[in-house]
């Protein structure tokens, strides 16, 4: 990844968070937006709202269309916007050519994989336990909020056995095609590696606040903490390895991890010993 030279490098590097806000943020909101209009129609013609026709929903227009959609419509779009944007501006930059690498995983992307998998999950296990013992200690309890997903999961087991693939082919792929391809790819325009890298991850982090439902505003805010370590990871291997592809396998087992987790927990919970159920938790 390499940055781009401007003779404004202020006005460029407001420009790039703003835009790189607004194409993460606005992915979602247009997929939701999406989402909207599709319910209603098929409420409209008879069709009951099951939680998998939800799921199915949800991957389509928010994953396929806002996240994956956005992120080809913007490459495909920039070589066309950018210069005139930038003309109007007063901006000189070295090109408006954009693009997402994306390759087969060699020896070194397949390692940094199994590396970042293992230090995302670990560090969210971990950063967990932690929360766990302060609250035990301090004698305080936060109250954080539930990913919508896993709600519906916890009701509906037999979905987590949906989302489990659709994280390796679907949500992994769609998300890191905007946030590490577009955002960070956006982002590393115009900024170093760390703070390419921490902005996009925190905007990642911060937008999950929506997929929250419940909890109290500080618990959230915890949680969100947690998952900017699995974002971090993200972020760095793509800015290892230049490959969209290593975020998106890490990302994507990453999530079918947990929902495997949880799946294990609802279905088998009552069943399971107590100590087989922590060997596969932790």
């Amino acid at each position: 990844m390499s940055t781009a030279s401007s003779n404004r490098p202020l006005l460029q590097s407001a420009i790039a968070l703003v835009s790189a806000l607004f194409l993460g943020a606005g992915g979602l909101l247009l997929g939701f937006g999406l989402m909207i209009p599709a319910v209603i129609a098929l409420t409209l013609v008879g069709l009951e709202l099951t939680p998998s026709l939800n799921i199915v929903l949800s991957l389509l227009f928010i994953q396929g269309v806002g996240c994956a959609g956005v992120a080809f419509s913007y490459v495909k779009a920039r070589p066309a916007i950018a210069p005139w944007i930038r003309s109007k501006l007063g901006i000189v930059a070295e090109s408006s050519v954009f693009d997402i690498p994306a390759e087969i995983p060699d020896l070194r992307d397949a390692i940094t994989v199994g590396v970042g998998y293992c230090v995302a999950l670990g560090g969210a296990i971990l950063g967990s336990i932690l929360i766990t013992v302060a609250q035990q200690l301090t004698g305080t309890e936060l109250e954080t909020g539930t990913n919508q997903a896993a709600q519906i999961g916890m009701e509906n087991p037999e979905l987590l056995l949906l989302l489990i693939p659709a994280s390796v082919l679907v949500i992994g792929p769609s998300e890191e095609l905007l946030f590490r391809g577009v955002v960070q790819g956006r982002i590393r325009e115009v900024f170093s590696p760390v703070p390419g890298i921490l902005i996009p991850s925190a905007i990642f982090a911060g937008l999950h606040w929506f997929a929250l439902t419940g909890g109290s505003a500080s618990g959230n805010f915890v949680a969100l903490g947690i998952l900017l370590i699995p974002a971090l990871v993200f972020g760095i291997s793509y800015e290892y390895t230049d490959n969209i592809v290593v975020p998106s396998l890490i990302h994507g087992i990453y999530n079918a991890t947990l929902f495997t987790m949880l799946y294990v927990v609802v279905a088998y919970g009552d069943q399971l010993p107590q100590q087989a159920l922590l060997t596969v938790l932790f």
